[in-house]
């Protein structure tokens, strides 16, 4: 059998990338101290994410909530949620979005921006879109409320859009808000948080479907253990991290509630 794949995409900024791959070492090692075979030595990083995510080789990744409910369902199963140190991560194993404008934008609620350019980092994202829509799906009328939308790709390309005037507003998921104002905080000078969406769980970890029962339950301990090793506490707290918490589809049922809520208002795109 072939070596398997692992892939920590989502919050793989340069700045953090070797936190990243020193917690990959040490969930590796335990993986296989616990007689798991063909685990990785290395992150992969030469690889699209959602090939990652449909591998039937995949070992554990991180994912988007979205995709996981609507597009990868089918080909992984997600163990365990991570929980964050960060404005916006106040209940454990959740997350929210930042809404962000120009300091100096000319409104202070989010219906004061009807009409304007929203950033979009991605139509797949919880973050960016799902959540965003939601926020804004009350104020919408005939189902729009932006003049338009400038496609990023990235969240902290959202932030750049937003900076320099391209877009007016965005959604921001706030642990790499977080991450991005203590490693790279010129990305978010001259921007305001106007305020925050609701809540949903935390970035999946996911294996592939095709993983056993047995394998599933020894990464899902594997993972509990990383957040109360006190050798582990540097790299934590360079990502945010606080540890893991297990969880299950049915924890990511919030995410399709709020895209239902949405389109129940009439608003069933952002727009």
């Amino acid at each position: 059998m072939s070596e398997l794949i692992a892939a920590l995409p989502m919050y793989d900024f340069e700045e953090v990338r070797s936190a990243t791959d020193a917690l990959w070492s040490a969930i590796a090692g335990r993986l296989r101290e616990a007689g798991l075979g063909n685990v990785p030595t290395s992150l992969v990083r030469d690889v699209a994410p959602p090939a990652v995510w449909r591998s039937p080789d995949l070992l554990l990744a991180q994912t988007c909530g979205y995709p996981l409910m609507n597009g990868i369902a089918g080909d992984a199963i997600p163990l365990a949620r991570p929980v964050y140190q960060a404005p916006g991560c106040e209940d454990a194993g959740r997350h929210c979005s930042f809404l962000v404008v120009r300091a100096d934008a000319n409104g202070h609620v989010l219906a004061d921006f009807r009409g304007r350019v929203a950033a979009l980092n991605g139509h797949d994202s919880n973050t960016g879109m799902n959540l965003f829509r939601h926020a804004v799906a009350p104020h919408a009328r005939d189902g729009r409320f932006f003049g338009g939308l400038v496609m990023t790709g990235a969240h902290v390309e959202s932030l750049a859009a937003v900076a320099t005037g391209r877009a007016d507003i965005a959604a921001v998921d706030c642990v790499s808000f977080a991450l991005l104002a203590r490693y790279r905080p010129r990305a978010v000078v001259g921007i305001r948080v106007l305020g925050r969406t609701a809540s949903g769980p935390t970035l999946p970890i996911i294996t592939a479907r095709q993983r056993s029962p047995a394998e599933r339950r020894t990464i899902r301990r594997i993972l509990g253990s990383i957040g109360v090793d006190p050798a582990l506490a540097p790299v934590r707290a360079a990502l945010l991290l606080e540890g893991f918490v297990p969880c299950d589809k049915r924890t990511y049922r919030r995410i399709d509630g709020l895209a239902r809520q949405a389109a129940a208002g009439g608003y069933p795109r952002l727009a």
